[in-house]
């Protein structure tokens, strides 16, 4: 009998604290070599996409830099299967000095205990 490792909310918590701890080789060891990312903002209705994991880690280094401080707290998760969720409060700000405050979850879609895609979305926060 072959055993397949299923991802468990205890691999969402701990990306999540490698999230936190801006630690991006930590963040990529979670990713399968072919995975995708999308980020909640860009020209598509699914934001901007980063396909592979040298993009991918691009797209999360341009993340940690524009938000220097950026944090995840206020965390929960679930796994089913294949599929997994994150809901969170983001607070950072910017190096633009905005301050960011918002509530947002990420999608997963695993291959084993691997993530293979990352799907963000954030709330719009309007004044």
């Amino acid at each position: 009998m072959v055993t397949v490792n299923e991802p468990k909310i205890e691999t969402l918590e701990r990306l999540l604290d490698a999230f936190n701890a801006h630690d991006l080789d930590a963040v990529m060891s979670f990713f399968v070599d072919d995975c995708v990312l999308e980020m909640p903002r860009g020209p598509d209705p699914w934001g901007r996409r980063f396909e592979g994991r040298d993009r991918v880690r691009e797209g999360l280094a341009d993340r940690f830099a524009g938000i220097p401080d950026v944090h995840y707290s206020e965390h929960r998760h679930w796994v089913s299967g294949s599929r997994g969720c994150s809901e969170w409060l983001l607070t950072g700000t910017t190096t633009e000095g905005e301050k960011i405050e918002v509530r947002g979850c990420d999608l997963f879609e695993f291959r084993d205990d691997k993530i293979a895609r990352k799907d963000s979305y954030w709330k719009i926060v309007e004044a």
